[in-house]
């Protein structure tokens, strides 16, 4: 692999990895206020289909930026509603709304558009325009650092830069700020939390719409930005690899940030290498492709023992009277 190449490689590696990683910090502050979220899929896909639906509607992707936010959110709200106000069982609640957004993103846009469960494509004004950085074009021809320059870092949309900003003000917030020591320590110890006198509802229903403004973000980014509109299941799965990143990365922003940054890398390469022959030997496009969702099994399998989730995760706090 020439430096050429390698830089293309990483290049849609940062691309690929922006959905993950927005993703995987939106589970981090819920799973951090003790609300494990398996609906990560369902928040993307439906804030993918109405980021788009706007966008084409309205011409404007700052529309329907806006439009994925509110439609995650609300979905966010809804698992909020089930599990913190009625303690419900978290996980069937997160498994309900990816098939809620499942179904409900093909019904729509066949009914709106009656184009087979998609949207039409998006152009102009409708899609998040690749941003040139100053003096990309200029330093693209000093040696080694100006391709760095120019072909990897600069030249992505503004969402794949509020993604990687997103890391460090998440580890800010959850570790520097009041507000961050109180939503570890819901997630911890509610109880105590309570006792002080602050309110564990508030503090989860809090890191929950969190949740759902970051996952509006990724579905958005799906839609308006990696691709020009919305088609069915477009997400494929991109919630639940998110999942398993934010267990490699034990709930760690930064840590988060190399775990997507892997699995994008493996994305990248499956989508680049197609049929690679080694030693004879033609590996199947099929097991390229599989190979960012192996990992994800391999990671499950073998880190869920050793990382340890906020103790209090996964249970409905019950004020005691």
């Amino acid at each position: 692999m020439d430096f050429m190449t390698a830089l293309q490689v990483l290049d849609s590696t940062v691309r690929l990895a922006t959905p993950l990683l927005l993703a995987c910090l939106a589970g981090l502050f819920s799973e951090r206020a003790g609300i494990f979220d398996i609906g990560l899929e369902g928040k993307m896909l439906i804030a993918a289909f109405f980021s788009a639906a706007v966008a084409y509607v309205s011409g404007s992707v700052w529309l329907g930026l806006l439009a994925g936010i509110g439609s995650s959110m609300l979905l966010a709200g809804l698992h909020g509603l089930a599990s913190i106000t009625f303690r419900g069982n978290q996980l069937i609640s997160g498994v309900a709304i990816n098939f809620l957004a499942a179904g409900m993103t093909v019904l729509i846009a066949q009914d709106w558009f009656a184009q087979g469960g998609r949207t039409p494509s998006l152009i102009g004004a409708a899609r998040f325009e690749p941003i040139t950085l100053p003096l990309a074009e200029t330093l693209g021809g000093v040696p080694v650092l100006g391709p760095i320059y120019a072909e990897l870092i600069s030249g992505h949309t503004i969402l794949v830069y509020l993604a990687l900003l997103c890391v460090p003000a998440t580890w800010w917030v959850l570790f520097r700020t009041r507000f961050g020591l109180r939503l570890r320590a819901v997630g911890e110890n509610p109880a105590a939390v309570d006792t002080a006198g602050i309110s564990v509802v508030g503090m989860r229903y809090a890191a929950v719409l969190i949740c759902g403004v970051l996952c509006g973000i990724a579905g958005a980014y799906l839609a308006t930005a990696l691709q020009a509109g919305f088609v069915k299941d477009m997400t494929a799965g991109r919630g639940y690899i998110a999942l398993a990143a934010l267990i490699f990365a034990k709930w760690r922003p930064w840590y988060a940030l190399s775990a997507t940054l892997l699995f994008g890398f493996l994305q990248a390469v499956a989508l680049r290498y197609q049929n690679i022959e080694l030693g004879g030997l033609v590996i199947p496009v099929q097991l390229m492709d599989a190979l960012p969702y192996i990992l994800t099994v391999i990671i499950l399998a073998g880190f869920v023992g050793k990382a340890i989730p906020p103790r209090a995760g996964g249970q409905p706090y019950v004020k005691e009277r």
